[in-house]
């Protein structure tokens, strides 16, 4: 049997799968936490991708080995191949008026037509224009910018402080597509000087089957991949799937096969991990809507689902909008959530519960609407993440979406989609490993949910503008 091993680096936490290559089974796995916060020093990843080896087993029969990681985190490295600062990651939203001041200068159009993308504060190129604001020390000693993944790939091969050799970085099209400093013609070297104040080395851009070298031990490292790319491999998505993933913060992507431009900055343009594009709409409110309603009633998200399911589609009038945190799409990051509609008759668990979950995902199909108007095909929803898992979210999720709904099976699909690039840069073919769907929850699309979201949320948003 030959072992392939997939990582996911992401926010929260390290995970390893290691898997038959044959097969795409998984045959042992590991995982560890990282620290909480916006910025972090990427040497809690290095370590933790440690701990989670070894739990995995360790990697010392393993053929190859890929690494997806969370997108957009700044890793600034000097000359000799240090940290300079914390990362700042893809949640860090000081950037928010280096990425104005960015569109500002070069302008929306102009940056989506270069980029694919439009910078809002999540992308590097913010973070690097941040950087040069508020740290213009710690700016002028860059001389390499790599993302999370792209710097445990590299020292995955033996590379950093004592054998800093800043060429040997590599990234792949999905990771190198979030910098907004990427596009189809390669690195636009103007937009990085203009965020960042003078240029640097920056990680080369290899193909998806493409080996990015070995470990010590003579292990295939591959090109890795952004995380919603990894999920997208991962789940074995093909052109007319739209995957809705529900996380922490919320992410729509589709597969196509041609670039998309949205000059308004909706709908991020990035490429994929399988040499597609991965058109990409992201929320930062998902999950976490979930859980402060689960607290505010005090129930389990089991019991959130179920409470949510006495009641009727709509909630009895009642609409929550739920960007408890700011929001990404739209860019409010100022707004605040709120509850409408309002009676004697609605105040009830039940329907707190459902405009909870109805509120989500209603803020998802949204995006799906951003990306289905740019010409994107959606033929079906695939469900992921771990509120997907909640009975009470399918049933919800095939009213809401105007499009049928697959939940496949829960399974850590970042992870085995780096496992799949590692056995594809191993064998040179991409595997052909089958994806289990759960469930599909009945499409039964109640188009009554989304107008009445629709309107309260524009009534919203044009009060936190």
């Amino acid at each position: 049997m030959t072992l392939v091993a997939g990582v996911d680096s992401s926010t929260q936490s390290c995970k390893v799968v290691v898997v038959d290559a044959a097969t795409g089974l998984i045959v042992r796995e590991g995982r560890a936490s990282h620290p909480d916060g916006t910025e972090v020093d990427p040497e809690a990843w290095w370590t933790a991708l440690q701990s989670a080896i070894a739990d995995a087993g360790g990697f010392a029969d393993i053929a190859a080995v890929s690494v997806a990681g969370q997108q957009h985190g700044m890793v600034a490295l000097d000359a000799d191949g240090r940290v300079i600062r914390p990362a700042l990651l893809w949640n860090d939203t000081r950037s928010g008026q280096a990425a104005a001041d960015l569109v500002a200068e070069v302008g929306a159009g102009e940056y989506a037509r270069r980029t694919g993308v439009v910078p809002v504060a999540s992308f590097t190129a913010t973070k690097l224009r941040w950087l040069r604001d508020a740290e213009p020390e710690a700016a002028a000693r860059v001389a390499a910018v790599a993302l999370p993944h792209d710097w445990l790939t590299w020292r995955l091969r033996g590379y950093g402080p004592g054998r800093p050799d800043l060429d040997a970085l590599t990234t792949d099209r999905s990771e190198a597509s979030g910098t907004a400093y990427w596009g189809a013609a390669g690195y636009d070297r103007e937009l990085l000087v203009r965020a960042l104040g003078h240029d640097a080395v920056l990680p080369r851009v290899l193909d998806p089957q493409e080996s990015a070298g070995t470990t010590a031990d003579g292990a295939v490292v591959a090109a890795g991949a952004g995380d919603n790319a990894g999920a997208a491999l991962g789940l074995d998505a093909k052109p007319g799937d739209v995957v809705v993933s529900l996380g922490t913060s919320g992410t729509v992507f589709a597969v196509t096969e041609d670039p998309v431009t949205d000059a308004s900055g909706t709908v991020a343009g990035f490429a994929d991990a399988a040499g597609g594009y991965l058109p990409l709409v992201a929320t930062l409110n998902a999950a976490r809507v979930l859980d402060a309603t689960a607290r505010l009633l005090d129930v389990s998200h089991e019991r959130l689902g179920a409470l949510a399911l006495e009641a009727e589609p709509g909630a009895g009038g009642m609409v929550l909008v739920p960007w408890f945190e700011g929001e990404r799409t739209p860019n409010l990051p100022g707004a605040r959530a709120s509850i409408s509609g309002l009676s004697l008759a609605n105040t009830t668990r039940s329907d707190l519960a459902r405009a909870a979950i109805e509120g989500m995902l209603a803020g998802l199909a949204t995006g799906l609407d951003a990306i289905r108007s740019l010409g994107v095909e959606a033929r079906r929803v695939l469900l992921v993440g771990g509120a997907a898992r909640n009975e009470g979210v399918a049933v919800i999720a095939g009213q809401v979406f105007d499009a049928p709904v697959a939940v496949p099976a829960p399974g850590e699909y970042v992870a085995l989609g780096a496992a799949r690039q590692a056995a594809w840069a191993l064998t040179g073919a991409r595997p052909g490993w089958p994806v289990a769907v759960d469930r599909e929850p009945p499409h039964d699309t109640r188009r009554s949910i989304r107008s009445r979201y629709d309107e309260i949320a524009a009534l919203r948003a044009a009060e936190s503008r």
